[in-house]
């Protein structure tokens, strides 16, 4: 879609992506704060969408580390990491999440360091779930 996002069609269902992704983020000591049925909830609404699902997850070991000084809590805005889970119209399952690396150099030192990491093990979860993610 563009530098800053990293879409990739995946072989499951949005269920069972999702599930896979879980258990591997739990495996790695992530947290899963909470997953977001975009579709549900604008259902309440009034609104259809195709399924969408965003699943949160939090690493204390580099959240702390984003949030430590005063003048870099800004970051928060963007935490905790997210993956989306989506269908489209063709009937595939696709995942999506931030291109944190693409992100984190217009950012200072100590926190572009950490995002990086995260976004770099946030990938290597998507790719062991779905068995590839190049």
């Amino acid at each position: 879609m563009n530098q800053l996002l990293i879409e990739k069609v995946c072989p499951f269902t949005l269920d069972k992506t999702v599930d896979r992704i879980i258990a591997e983020a739990e495996k790695r000591n992530w947290k899963i704060p909470v997953v977001h049925d975009l579709q549900q909830t604008l259902a309440k609404s009034g609104k259809v969408v195709m399924p969408v699902k965003v699943i949160e997850l939090c690493k204390p070991e580099y959240s702390g580390k984003m949030l430590e000084l005063n003048h870099e809590r800004a970051i928060s805005v963007m935490m905790p990491c997210r993956i989306s889970v989506y269908e489209k119209e063709d009937g595939k399952t696709y995942i999506a999440l931030m291109n944190a690396a693409a992100m984190a150099g217009s950012l200072p030192g100590s926190i572009s360091g950490t995002m990086i990491a995260a976004g770099d093990e946030s990938l290597e979860i998507v790719r062991t779930a779905i068995g590839y993610f190049d």
